[in-house]
Protein backbone atom coordinates (compact mmCIF):
# COMPACT_ATOMS: atom_id res chain seq x y z
CA UNK A 1 0.00 0.00 0.00
CA UNK A 2 1.41 3.34 -0.88
CA UNK A 3 -0.41 6.18 0.34
CA UNK A 4 0.71 10.06 0.15
CA UNK A 5 -1.21 12.06 2.84
CA UNK A 6 -1.09 16.06 2.71
CA UNK A 7 -2.88 18.94 4.58
CA UNK A 8 -2.51 21.21 1.13
CA UNK A 9 -1.37 19.45 -2.05
CA UNK A 10 2.11 18.79 -2.24
CA UNK A 11 3.37 19.78 1.04
CA UNK A 12 6.87 21.39 1.03
CA UNK A 13 8.13 18.57 -0.93
CA UNK A 14 6.93 17.29 -4.19
CA UNK A 15 9.20 14.80 -4.35
CA UNK A 16 7.67 12.69 -1.92
CA UNK A 17 4.90 12.23 -3.97
CA UNK A 18 6.90 11.18 -6.89
CA UNK A 19 8.34 8.72 -4.79
CA UNK A 20 5.18 7.68 -3.52
CA UNK A 21 4.20 7.06 -7.17
CA UNK A 22 7.05 5.88 -8.72
CA UNK A 23 7.45 8.40 -10.57
CA UNK A 24 5.25 10.31 -13.36
CA UNK A 25 2.21 8.35 -14.36
CA UNK A 26 -1.68 8.61 -15.32
CA UNK A 27 -3.29 9.87 -12.70
CA UNK A 28 -6.87 9.93 -12.09
CA UNK A 29 -8.15 13.30 -10.01
CA UNK A 30 -10.66 12.94 -8.10
CA UNK A 31 -12.67 16.09 -7.00
CA UNK A 32 -15.98 15.05 -5.51
CA UNK A 33 -15.34 16.55 -2.16
CA UNK A 34 -15.94 20.16 -4.23
CA UNK A 35 -19.92 18.56 -5.10
CA UNK A 36 -21.60 21.52 -2.79
CA UNK A 37 -20.10 24.15 -4.55
CA UNK A 38 -21.47 26.11 -7.30
CA UNK A 39 -20.77 24.63 -10.61
CA UNK A 40 -18.44 27.13 -11.84
CA UNK A 41 -16.59 26.85 -8.72
CA UNK A 42 -16.16 23.49 -8.74
CA UNK A 43 -14.80 23.18 -12.34
CA UNK A 44 -12.58 25.89 -11.18
CA UNK A 45 -11.23 23.49 -8.71
CA UNK A 46 -10.57 21.02 -10.89
CA UNK A 47 -8.75 23.12 -13.27
CA UNK A 48 -6.47 24.02 -10.65
CA UNK A 49 -5.30 20.59 -10.05
CA UNK A 50 -4.18 19.34 -13.36
CA UNK A 51 -1.69 22.57 -13.95
CA UNK A 52 0.63 21.48 -11.06
CA UNK A 53 0.24 17.78 -11.75
CA UNK A 54 1.35 18.18 -15.30
CA UNK A 55 4.16 20.36 -14.15
CA UNK A 56 5.59 17.15 -11.98
CA UNK A 57 5.08 14.97 -15.23
CA UNK A 58 1.97 13.72 -14.43
CA UNK A 59 -0.48 12.64 -16.86
CA UNK A 60 -3.68 13.61 -14.69
CA UNK A 61 -7.69 13.19 -15.62
CA UNK A 62 -10.70 13.72 -13.71
CA UNK A 63 -12.99 10.82 -12.96
CA UNK A 64 -16.13 12.14 -11.36
CA UNK A 65 -17.91 9.53 -9.08
CA UNK A 66 -21.29 10.65 -10.42
CA UNK A 67 -20.49 9.52 -13.49
CA UNK A 68 -20.82 6.00 -11.44
CA UNK A 69 -23.37 5.96 -9.02
CA UNK A 70 -24.44 2.58 -9.19
CA UNK A 71 -22.14 1.15 -11.18
CA UNK A 72 -19.10 0.08 -9.61
CA UNK A 73 -18.09 -1.92 -12.57
CA UNK A 74 -17.65 1.23 -14.54
CA UNK A 75 -16.10 2.94 -11.64
CA UNK A 76 -13.57 0.22 -11.34
CA UNK A 77 -13.04 0.12 -15.37
CA UNK A 78 -12.21 3.72 -15.20
CA UNK A 79 -9.99 3.92 -12.16
CA UNK A 80 -8.02 0.65 -13.64
CA UNK A 81 -6.51 3.07 -16.48
CA UNK A 82 -4.42 4.86 -13.88
CA UNK A 83 -1.26 3.91 -11.83
CA UNK A 84 -2.24 6.99 -8.93
CA UNK A 85 -5.34 8.73 -7.26
CA UNK A 86 -5.36 12.19 -6.52
CA UNK A 87 -8.10 13.31 -4.37
CA UNK A 88 -8.63 16.82 -3.80
CA UNK A 89 -9.94 18.88 -0.24
CA UNK A 90 -13.39 19.76 0.45
CA UNK A 91 -16.22 18.56 1.72
CA UNK A 92 -15.21 15.12 3.64
CA UNK A 93 -18.55 13.98 4.05
CA UNK A 94 -19.46 14.46 -0.06
CA UNK A 95 -16.38 12.84 -0.68
CA UNK A 96 -17.28 9.88 1.58
CA UNK A 97 -21.28 9.41 0.76
CA UNK A 98 -20.27 10.00 -2.81
CA UNK A 99 -18.02 7.12 -2.94
CA UNK A 100 -20.31 4.64 -1.50
CA UNK A 101 -22.78 5.44 -3.80
CA UNK A 102 -21.32 3.43 -6.62
CA UNK A 103 -19.34 1.20 -4.50
CA UNK A 104 -15.96 3.40 -4.35
CA UNK A 105 -14.79 2.55 -1.06
CA UNK A 106 -14.29 -0.94 -1.88
CA UNK A 107 -12.87 -0.73 -5.52
CA UNK A 108 -10.38 1.70 -3.90
CA UNK A 109 -9.78 -0.31 -0.64
CA UNK A 110 -8.82 -3.25 -3.03
CA UNK A 111 -6.60 -0.91 -5.61
CA UNK A 112 -4.63 0.43 -3.11
CA UNK A 113 -4.11 -2.20 -0.66
CA UNK A 114 -3.06 -4.46 -3.63
CA UNK A 115 -0.14 -1.95 -4.48
CA UNK A 116 -1.62 -1.41 -7.97
CA UNK A 117 -2.47 2.04 -7.69
CA UNK A 118 -0.97 4.23 -5.17
CA UNK A 119 -3.00 6.94 -3.34
CA UNK A 120 -2.83 10.99 -3.02
CA UNK A 121 -5.28 12.96 -0.70
CA UNK A 122 -4.97 16.26 1.10
CA UNK A 123 -7.36 17.62 3.31
CA UNK A 124 -10.66 15.66 2.68
CA UNK A 125 -8.87 13.68 0.72
CA UNK A 126 -6.36 12.58 3.19
CA UNK A 127 -9.26 12.25 6.75
CA UNK A 128 -11.02 10.10 4.35
CA UNK A 129 -8.79 6.87 4.78
CA UNK A 130 -8.89 7.46 8.41
CA UNK A 131 -11.37 4.81 10.70
CA UNK A 132 -13.92 7.80 11.18
CA UNK A 133 -14.88 11.19 10.30
CA UNK A 134 -15.90 12.23 13.57
CA UNK A 135 -14.73 15.39 14.83
CA UNK A 136 -14.34 16.39 11.23
CA UNK A 137 -18.05 18.44 11.79
CA UNK A 138 -16.38 21.10 13.22
CA UNK A 139 -15.21 22.36 9.84
CA UNK A 140 -17.07 20.09 7.57
CA UNK A 141 -21.10 20.32 6.96
CA UNK A 142 -22.18 16.49 7.23
CA UNK A 143 -25.89 18.01 6.04
CA UNK A 144 -24.39 18.99 2.75
CA UNK A 145 -23.52 15.13 2.03
CA UNK A 146 -27.63 14.80 2.38
CA UNK A 147 -28.22 17.91 0.50
CA UNK A 148 -25.76 16.98 -3.08
CA UNK A 149 -26.01 13.26 -2.37
CA UNK A 150 -29.60 12.62 -1.60
CA UNK A 151 -28.90 10.26 1.46
CA UNK A 152 -27.43 10.98 4.92
CA UNK A 153 -23.87 11.33 5.44
CA UNK A 154 -21.40 8.62 5.85
CA UNK A 155 -19.58 8.96 9.47
CA UNK A 156 -17.17 5.91 8.45
CA UNK A 157 -13.81 6.48 7.13
CA UNK A 158 -11.82 3.60 4.45
CA UNK A 159 -9.46 2.90 7.77
CA UNK A 160 -6.30 2.63 5.71
CA UNK A 161 -4.29 4.01 8.35
CA UNK A 162 -5.33 3.72 12.22
CA UNK A 163 -5.19 7.11 13.13
CA UNK A 164 -7.55 10.52 12.43
CA UNK A 165 -6.04 13.45 10.57
CA UNK A 166 -6.35 16.72 11.09
CA UNK A 167 -5.62 18.77 8.17
CA UNK A 168 -4.53 22.75 8.51
CA UNK A 169 -3.51 22.83 11.57
CA UNK A 170 -0.88 25.10 12.86
CA UNK A 171 -0.48 28.41 11.21
CA UNK A 172 -2.11 27.25 8.14
CA UNK A 173 -3.61 29.88 5.67
CA UNK A 174 -6.66 27.44 5.55
CA UNK A 175 -7.22 26.97 9.51
CA UNK A 176 -10.65 27.83 10.41
CA UNK A 177 -12.25 27.33 14.39
CA UNK A 178 -13.44 23.95 13.94
CA UNK A 179 -9.75 22.90 13.67
CA UNK A 180 -9.02 23.84 16.91
CA UNK A 181 -12.30 22.43 18.18
CA UNK A 182 -11.84 18.93 16.44
CA UNK A 183 -8.21 18.65 18.07
CA UNK A 184 -9.96 19.32 21.66
CA UNK A 185 -12.50 16.49 20.57
CA UNK A 186 -9.57 14.05 19.45
CA UNK A 187 -7.92 14.79 22.83
CA UNK A 188 -10.85 14.32 24.72
CA UNK A 189 -12.19 11.37 23.50
CA UNK A 190 -8.27 9.67 23.75
CA UNK A 191 -8.31 9.02 19.84
CA UNK A 192 -4.76 9.30 18.32
CA UNK A 193 -4.17 11.52 15.51
CA UNK A 194 -2.04 13.57 13.62
CA UNK A 195 -1.95 16.83 12.98
CA UNK A 196 -0.85 18.81 10.31
CA UNK A 197 0.43 21.85 8.56
CA UNK A 198 0.12 23.02 5.33
CA UNK A 199 4.07 21.39 4.39
CA UNK A 200 3.44 18.59 6.31
CA UNK A 201 3.00 15.16 4.30
CA UNK A 202 2.64 11.10 5.76
CA UNK A 203 4.36 8.48 3.64
CA UNK A 204 3.03 5.31 4.03
CA UNK A 205 4.95 2.97 1.31
CA UNK A 206 4.55 -0.70 1.76
CA UNK A 207 5.22 -2.23 -1.52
Amino acid sequence: MRLFLSSYRFGADPGLLLGVTRGPCPIAVIANAADAWPPRARDSAVASELAPLRALGYEPAEVDLRDHVGSPESLRAALSRFGALWVRGGNTFVLRTRLALCGGDEILTDLVRSGRTAYAGYSAGACLVTPSLRGLEFSDDPGEADVVCGVPARWDGLGWVDYAIVPHAGDSALADAGVARTLEYLAQQRLPFRALDDDEVIVVDEA
